[in-house]
């Protein structure tokens, strides 16, 4: 069905084929069981060390109609390069080395811990990969809402408006994930996904009590190079301006299927990746609700139809749940 190359493969893809031992992926297992949208996002080693650059066709060469013993001018298309940058998202862990004793345990204390940190960044990149802005925070990459954030921008006709308004609204994402479409990367010549290095026993500074102070901790650290490389606008489509009041409410609330039927035919070609939705929890509940209430009323849908799988789906796109999407945006124009 898709046009996904070999070398664009998601983590757990990378994980298999980059460590035997199972500690990457072990920490892969963790980050898809909270964060859905891993389960989908493809990965491919940028071309920089800093990440991806990517040379796009502005523009199509002209073609004439011409007559017997009349020549046509030569014409060319024209391109441009975008250089996609990676962000280094790092979190550290100092554990005194007594507390971790104390249960006669340490390794599955150290674990515990250790799951801390891996959905804390697990968070925090779900949330770049939405509303990273390296304009306002120059250390992130660049998201998906910065990139779709005006009606009038010539990406605009991918925005579906959801007729909300003030700053209590929230998006529906439709990404179709490829090698030619959008896909993360990672920079060159680094590991894909998250990676963990155990430091062992250290003497480390205390900051609590008197400065100054030193004990024996164990030390762990998490890095996780990342950015996104959009290669072809037209493969995602944001559902703006979705009233979160007014979901909740009985009088007028959005239609939520209308609102992705729309987000399906502003697709290019759905067959250039894998495509799937991405909303927050309350949206996804409104989504079930109204479909059942379509089904009830005679609305030429099955139960079969309507929720297909176990899995959510919509006309056979998957429906992910991402918990980072705000329901605090402003409203798109």
């Amino acid at each position: 069905m898709s046009a996904i190359g070999s070398n664009v493969l998601t983590l757990a893809d990378f994980a298999r084929r980059l460590d035997p031992d199972g500690k990457v992926p072990a920490i892969v297992e963790m980050l898809s069981q909270t964060n859905e949208v891993l389960t989908d996002m493809l990965w491919k080693e940028g071309n920089l060390p800093t990440g991806e650059r990517t040379t796009v066709r502005t523009g199509l060469p002209s073609a004439f109609w011409r007559l017997l013993n009349q020549g046509i001018q030569p014409s060319k298309s024209t391109t441009a390069q975008i250089d996609e940058a990676c962000g280094m998202l790092e979190a550290w862990s100092e554990v005194d080395v007594k507390l971790a004793s104390l249960n006669g345990n340490t390794a599955a204390f150290r674990l515990s811990e250790a799951q801390a940190f891996i959905e804390a960044m697990n968070q925090e990149m779900a949330s770049t990969l939405f509303y990273g802005n390296s304009s306002i925070d120059p250390e992130e990459f660049n998201g998906l809402a910065p990139r779709y954030s005006s009606t009038s921008a010539a990406n605009g006709q991918n925005i579906v408006n959801g007729a909300g308004s003030g700053g209590d609204c929230t998006s529906i994402y439709l990404v179709v994930w490829g090698s030619n479409t959008i896909h993360g990367i990672f920079p060159k010549g680094s590991k894909a996904g998250l990676e963990h290095k155990d430091l062992g026993e250290e003497t480390v500074e205390t900051t609590a009590g008197i400065a100054g102070s030193r004990m024996r901790a164990f030390r762990d650290q998490f890095t996780w190079n990342c950015g996104v490389a959009l290669k072809d606008w037209r493969y995602v489509v944001r559902g703006a301006n979705i009233d979160i009041g007014a979901l909740s409410s009985n009088t007028s609330p959005p239609d939520i299927t209308n609102i992705m039927i729309k987000m399906l035919h502003r697709v290019h070609n759905l067959r250039m990746g894998k495509a799937v939705f991405y909303m927050n929890r309350s949206v996804v509940q409104y989504l079930d609700l109204q479909r059942l209430a379509a089904v009830k009323s005679g609305g030429g849908l099955s139960f079969k139809e309507v929720d297909g799988k176990v899995e959510y789906s919509f006309r056979g796109v998957p429906v992910r749940v991402v918990d980072a999407l705000l329901e605090t945006e402003s409203s798109v124009s």
